[in-house]
């Protein structure tokens, strides 16, 4: 495993495959990733103005052996030193801790190391095939594609507000994950460490293998990919003790034409905990045609009103206990200045407008948030990294046969 680190840190440092300096190649290469520099404004009294810059950066090494084929993973990012123990400011926002309060208002750095892991995939006949997949850092089977991989939103550095009903998961430390893929049809199972990272974003924060998830995904063409998962969460969040059961359910279609493309992503999720449950819904689409991109997202979600006004006194314990309604409109561009050598760099901006609950008016107003930002994309060296997952790496692993493989 070491050797494959090492082999990708050559290659992403010195911008040669070490693949192609052996006949026949042992081990094929791929990595992805972006940079955003951003400006943003957050409206409204609880509002702010900052400079973060959202990161992250993934490589994968894959080789066969024998009829079977081995991957390894490496992701990491440096949001602890761009963006802060703070992460960046995101209204209406809730999850993880910092200096024993809740995050409020703001989305979480992501840790140093977002990923550590093994793939294995052996194939069991002609249509059929087994993973084994796991490693100290992972993502278990639940949920959709995490937010940074899905091409509907490869134009926006933030995540969804409802972050914390989708695709918190994506970072444990600790998953094991076994899968059976046939044809269109694959199961997922995986045990993991359900709680959420602590603030201090370059370690690892290990815990025992006391959480579960099944997920099953269906994949009828190239462009459309279908999942519905559930799991069991043991005490997920640092200052909020008890279980969580999430179950989610999405749908999103990818189409590609060389460098352009269409992307769509539609979900909806259930927390349901024993304080009360919270569901969410939101929908997201990318077009991007030459050198320009146009982006939405809207997104309805049930929020911890309690949590959001913990530091005021504007509503009755009654409306604070409940989970009100807050939805929030997305939209914006981005413009490519920069393709040179392979390197993609674009200047893009975007405005959130909300829909606020009367219990929380007094507290936020009536807000209006905009980004302007620098995005930058590392060379595409065997294509981008979208719609992917720990257990369905792209390199070398299919559903099943090669008609159905996963989307580039």
């Amino acid at each position: 495993m070491c050797r494959a680190v090492v082999c990708l840190v050559l290659y992403v440092c010195l911008g040669v495959s070490v693949a192609e300096a052996q006949d026949p190649p042992p081990w094929q290469f791929m990595h992805d990733g972006a940079v955003f520099g951003v400006v943003n404004h957050q409206g409204g009294p609880r509002g702010t103005d900052e400079f973060r810059v959202p990161n992250w950066w993934m490589g994968m090494a894959s080789r066969p052996v024998g009829p079977s084929q081995l991957t390894f993973n490496l992701m990491l990012s440096l949001d602890p030193a761009t963006a802060g123990k703070s992460g960046y400011g995101e209204l209406f926002q809730v999850g993880e801790a910092l200096n024993g309060r809740p995050l409020v208002d703001r989305q979480h750095p992501h840790d140093f190391v977002m990923q550590l892991a093994a793939v294995w995939r052996t194939p069991i006949g002609d249509h059929t095939g087994l993973t084994i997949a796991g490693g100290p850092a992972g993502e278990p089977a639940l949920g959709p594609v995490a937010f940074m991989h899905r091409a509907s939103c490869a134009e926006y550095p933030f995540a969804t507000l409802s972050h914390h009903i989708f695709d918190s998961t994506h970072i444990a430390y600790g998953v094991v994950t076994a899968a059976i893929d046939r044809g269109a049809w694959m199961v997922e199972g995986s045990l993991f460490n359900g709680r959420e990272p602590d603030e201090d974003r370059w370690d690892f924060d290990f815990g025992t293998l006391n959480s579960a998830s099944v997920r099953v995904w269906f994949q009828p063409t190239d462009a459309w990919l279908f999942q519905a998962s559930t799991g069991h969460l043991v005490d997920p969040e640092e200052l909020e003790p008890g279980n969580i059961e999430r179950t989610t359910v999405s749908a999103s279609w990818l189409k590609q034409n060389d460098m352009d493309f269409r992307a769509i992503t539609i979900g909806y999720g259930v927390n349901a905990a024993e304080h009360g449950t919270r569901q969410a819904m939101f929908a997201e689409g990318t077009r991007h045609v030459g050198l320009n991109s146009l982006f939405l997202r809207a997104e309805t979600l049930q929020v911890e009103t309690n949590v959001l006004l913990m530091d005021t006194a504007l509503a009755s314990e009654r409306e604070a206990q409940r989970n009100n309604v807050v939805s929030a409109l997305t939209f914006g561009a981005v413009r490519d200045f920069l393709r040179w050598r392979g390197f993609e760099g674009g200047l893009g901006a975007a405005v959130t407008l909300y829909a606020v609950p009367e219990v929380l008016k007094p507290s936020y107003g009536r807000p209006v948030s905009w980004q302007l930002y620098l995005r930058l994309r590392p060379p595409d060296r065997g294509g981008r990294m979208w719609n992917m997952t720990m257990a369905r790496p792209m390199v070398g692993h299919t559903m099943g046969s090669d008609h159905h493989q996963m989307p580039h």
